[in-house]
């Protein structure tokens, strides 16, 4: 039995291509769907799938993300909103892509180029240099970034400067915005936050947790592989889950 996942933060699209899957491999069974990047990888790992469809758009760890930390573990197809301009790196790759809409003639194309790897049993390609190459180009597509954070405490609006804020942590209602000297809460979900955050300066380190990449100082490694990382100039550690360990491995 062949299976895979489908990664996608939009749920239309997410349904509509195991509609679509269903009904041109029907022998393919998705063993999961996930809504982000993070329970992307953490399925890959625990399921260990023979394939991954990954949206290269998803707010914190993206499909390359994703891609790059399970190193070759799957078969990896890309789905994209983006035009051919910024996908003509997939050319020079063994790999493919689903533009969206995804068409089903277009997935019909990729399903059997996928069973004809799989059924001679082709190597999954490395996509390092690929990879790189696509992350640079769709990083230099222009998004309006987030420049102040307002937040209301009583009576008062705080106003917190993005470069200033160490990192932003979320629960189900609020998300924590945190300085060297002070924090407040925010009713917006880390999720929405993070489309206008730069994610070379913000890293994503847990599923509820941004922080700032430079305010890290160190990272630690517990007995059992866990990471905890302390940031310049305040005593909270915070926590790094499985997804995004490999942030922090050694060069």
């Amino acid at each position: 039995m062949t299976t895979a996942i489908i990664a996608d933060d939009e749920d239309l699209p997410r349904k509509e291509l195991r509609r679509m899957l269903n009904k041109v491999w029907p022998e393919l069974e998705i063993v999961a769907e996930c809504e982000h990047g993070a329970d992307a990888l953490e399925t890959i790992h625990q399921s260990a799938p023979d394939i991954a469809f990954l949206d290269i758009r998803m707010p914190g760890m993206t499909g390359l993300d994703v891609a790059h930390a399970v190193k070759g573990r799957c078969h990896a197809v890309f789905t994209t909103a983006y035009d051919s301009h910024a996908i003509d790196a997939f050319a020079a790759g063994a790999i493919d892509y689903l533009l969206k809409p995804v068409s089903e003639a277009r997935l019909l194309e990729a399903v059997t180029r996928l069973k004809e790897r799989m059924a001679s049993k082709q190597p999954v390609n490395d996509l390092g240099q690929l990879m790189s190459e696509l992350d640079k180009r769709l990083r230099n597509t222009h998004v309006e970034r987030i420049r102040w954070i307002s937040a209301s405490v009583g009576d008062t609006i705080k106003m917190f400067p993005v470069e200033k804020i160490l990192f932003f942590s979320s629960d189900e209602k609020y998300t924590r915005v945190v300085c060297h000297d002070d924090e407040a809460h925010v009713r917006k979900p880390l999720k929405e936050l993070m489309d206008g955050l730069d994610p070379e300066i913000f890293w994503q380190i847990h599923r509820g947790v941004v922080v700032r990449a430079d305010a890290i100082t160190r990272a630690h490694r517990d007995e059992l592989g866990k990471y905890t990382v302390e940031l310049r100039g305040i005593e909270e550690k915070l926590k790094v889950s499985q997804a995004y360990a490999w942030r922090f491995k050694p060069m």
